[in-house]
């Protein structure tokens, strides 16, 4: 297994998690939460490789689903301590999308495509499998509020195109780049940094 394949693992286990978690919340029954923690996982790397013109990665090895199986055990058995961690879907949702935006980049790169496509798929693979998910359990996706979300996955991109420039080894540019989406999006969070909102006011006569 090479650093790349560890990553994606991390990131779906993240993903998962953080599906899961909020399925909980939202009262859904074991199958349903399993459903909404792989639908969080695979959405974002479906919709690249779709885009990529390649078959979905997780038709070709069944890891995926028993990765969504371990942290489906692994919520149930440690509810109580997910729970007290008040924050915990925040902060594996966040984890998910720095890994996520790092494998997105890479398997484009691998695909022979330029650095801006690779920026986009990156911002694809971390944030459209929590648009889905959102959509499941009838809430406003995340990247369509005014959380810095999708564009934390671009400021990532850029940094890791950078790095990459600059000749810096490759582990190191993907445990950069991640850490930017993950360090961007806390900080939005924490101070409200927010993109405006959209407001179309009705003219009075």
């Amino acid at each position: 297994m090479n650093l790349i394949d560890l990553i994606d693992y991390l990131g779906t286990f993240a993903f998962a998690i953080s599906g899961i978690r909020l399925s909980a919340a939202k009262r859904f029954d074991w199958f349903g939460a399993y459903v909404v923690g792989l639908v969080t996982a695979i959405g974002g790397g479906t919709t690249r490789d779709v885009l990529l013109g390649v078959s979905p990665f997780w038709m070709h090895q069944p890891s995926y689903l028993i990765v969504t199986g371990v942290a489906l055990v692994a919520v149930i058995l440690f509810k109580r301590h997910l729970v007290k961690l008040e924050n915990s879907f925040f902060i594996f949702d966040t984890i998910g999308l720095g890994l996520f935006v790092v494998v997105g980049i890479e398997k484009t790169l691998d695909a022979h495509f330029p650095y801006w496509v690779a920026i986009m798929m990156g911002m694809i693979t971390g944030s459209i499998g929590s648009v889905i998910r959102d959509m499941l359990i009838n809430e406003t996706p995340l990247i369509f509020r005014k959380d810095i979300y999708a564009l934390a996955c671009v400021a990532g991109g850029v940094v890791f195109m950078i790095c990459s420039e600059l000749g810096i080894p490759k582990g190191m540019t993907q445990l950069v780049s991640a850490i930017s989406v993950i360090v961007i999006r806390i900080l939005a969070v924490k101070f409200h940094i927010g993109v405006p909102v959209l407001k179309v006011d009705d003219e009075k006569k």
